[in-house]
């Protein structure tokens, strides 16, 4: 099924510019493949040493963090979208 993956501002560099990449896709893990096998630059900072969603990536399916649905395994539908949000820290004392 087609998904649509939004890009972050920060990360666009490693999807040439992209704001929104489609992948062919069944679960949210399948999709997060499909990307980094398409932009492999961007793996590094979506997965950890032990291929790992990064603690501090937050991924939506529609408004919905996958953290608190099945995670990767989440089965997405047609036309779905996926949001990736890197969560941002720091500011000044």
């Amino acid at each position: 099924m087609a998904v649509n993956i939004h890009i972050p501002t920060p990360l666009r560099v490693y999807t040439e510019r992209q704001a929104t990449v489609t992948v062919e896709a069944a679960t949210v893990g399948e999709a997060l493949s499909a990307l980094t096998t398409r932009y492999p630059n961007l793996q590094k900072h979506l997965r950890d040493g032990e291929g790992k969603l990064r603690s501090f990536v937050n991924v939506y399916l529609g408004e919905e963090d996958i953290r608190f649905l099945q995670k990767e395994a989440t089965p997405i539908g047609a036309n779905a979208d996926l949001t990736i949000v890197p969560s941002i820290a720091g500011g000044a004392a």
